[in-house]
């Protein structure tokens, strides 16, 4: 009989006449762990990454607003891989035109995430201080949209996809 904690079951379990190895967070060897601690992990850097951005925008020194509108190509920036993928799903090529441009379209977006504030700065819309702030959440964020897809989006049985 396996152990069971909080409706997850642990150890050998018997359907039928058939024994069935079932497990969750600490799966036994030869089974693949759920990735929670990658989630829980690309959460909390999200939230750092929210926050920086957030202080950027409300601290009492800086007080404008403007550094959100970054939150637009935080948004934006995955929708060429989605559309990427979806359209050269069948090739097997390991590269096709429609990735590279998908590439190009998701570089560009990053780009102007990364410039808005500088330019925003540049003509003294928001200080210095809150353009580094910004430019400090956008690098987590980034980052932390990178690892969600080096995470959940290799295709195999636990993917992006799911959620």
């Amino acid at each position: 009989a396996g152990l069971c904690v909080a409706g997850v079951s642990w150890g050998p379990t018997r359907v039928g006449s058939h024994a069935v190895r079932t497990g969750g967070v600490g799966a036994p060897s030869g089974e693949r762990p759920q990735p929670l601690g990658s989630l829980v992990a690309l959460s909390f850097s999200g939230a750092i990454g929210l926050t920086f951005l957030m202080l950027g925008c409300a601290l009492e020194d800086y007080g404008v607003y403007w550094p959100l509108f970054v939150l637009i190509f935080h948004v934006i920036s995955p929708i060429p891989h989605f559309i990427a993928k979806r359209a050269t799903y069948d090739s097997d090529a390991t590269s096709s035109a429609c990735r590279e441009l998908a590439y190009f379209f998701t570089t560009g977006i990053v780009v102007s995430a990364f410039g808005f504030p500088v330019i925003l700065a540049r003509v003294s819309v928001i200080k210095w201080g809150a353009c580094g702030l910004v430019l400090a959440g956008n690098a987590v964020i980034f980052l932390t949209i990178q690892g969600f897809f080096l995470v959940f989006g290799r295709g195999d049985d636990f993917s992006w996809e799911q959620w």
